[in-house]
């Protein structure tokens, strides 16, 4: 049992950043699938995904979370209270940054806030694989003359570049404990929010400027069947007539490749054939209206 081995280290470890950085491909890089969701469009991920990664000397809870921004409408405050939440719960902060430029004044907020927990802060500094060498070494030196981290390292979430050591240096900073869940445990979202998340992803990639972020996606029903194809069916809301129009397409064309799309995603995932039908609904002000949000799951 691992419980019985002496020096095991277990801990919480909250991914944050801006939107966009990398959080999601970070997540899914340290657990080896595809966990959380991951497209080109910044704020895709809406609420924090948990991901627990068990090697025989330690285990680590990661949280990916949403960006961290400034709020606008209601969804937005859901999103940044929930990176925050995951924020003071953990043992240690990964903050994921872009070596495009240093630090300016949502970083600098966002590190205030941060350092201010007194939890070690590690720095990655994503997407290296993006820029030259020599131009990280002024990006690195502008965050580490005005924070103090308890390190900083540069990254390629999507080359897989320095993360060994950036486990060695996460696990350097766990405390000393027993595992929080079996070793074989992964994470705490079942299939219906798989679904639902895949949908929505793909709602993101086929779909251009508003859309996605009016969007989300609700289960209505999810069956499984011992026999034959398990059923799912999924309500895509959006706050216009319009965009409902656009989401199903000229003779549905639209909402048929989403479907189509997404079902064979999710197969793949929990690994049983499904038979999905997707609908779309309008719900007006549903980003900016708390009594909805709630109603859609965002607690």
């Amino acid at each position: 049992m691992q419980s019985e081995k002496r020096n095991f280290k277990a801990g919480y470890v909250a991914i944050v950043g801006k939107p966009n950085v990398g959080k999601s491909t970070l997540i899914n890089d340290f657990m080896e699938c595809k966990l959380s969701i991951v497209t080109n469009k910044p704020q895709t991920t809406r609420k924090k995904i948990m991901g627990v990664l068990t090697r025989e000397d330690y285990q680590i809870v990661f949280y990916d979370t949403p960006g961290i921004m400034e709020p606008r409408y209601e969804l937005q405050k859901y999103m940044v209270k929930s990176a925050y939440e995951a924020v003071e719960d953990a043992d240690v902060i990964l903050l994921i940054a872009e070596p495009f430029a240093p630090p300016v004044s949502t970083d600098k907020e966002i590190l205030e806030k941060l350092l201010r927990l007194n939890i070690p802060v590690i720095l990655a500094i994503n997407k290296i694989d993006l820029v030259e060498k020599d131009s990280l070494i002024p990006i690195i030196a502008a965050y580490d003359t005005q924070f103090k981290f308890a390190e900083i390292v540069p990254i390629s979430a999507l080359k897989e570049t320095n993360l060994d050591l950036m486990l060695t240096l996460i696990v350097k900073y766990l405390p000393e404990g027993e595992p929080f869940y079996p070793e074989d445990y992964m994470t705490d979202y079942n299939d219906r929010f798989l679904a639902s998340e895949i949908i929505r992803e793909k709602v993101f990639e086929f779909y251009g400027e508003e859309i996605p972020y009016s969007t989300t996606v609700e289960i209505e029903e999810f069956k499984e069947r011992e026999t034959g194809k398990d059923y799912i069916k999924a309500i895509i809301y959006v706050e216009r007539d319009s965009q409902k129009g656009i989401i199903i397409g000229k003779d549905g064309m639209a909402i048929r490749r989403v479907g189509l799309v997404a079902r064979e995603e999710i197969e793949k995932q929990i690994g049983r054939k499904v038979y999905l039908e997707l609908r779309v609904k309008v719900m007006e002000k549903w980003r900016k209206d708390k009594s909805k949000l709630y109603k859609l799951g965002y607690k």
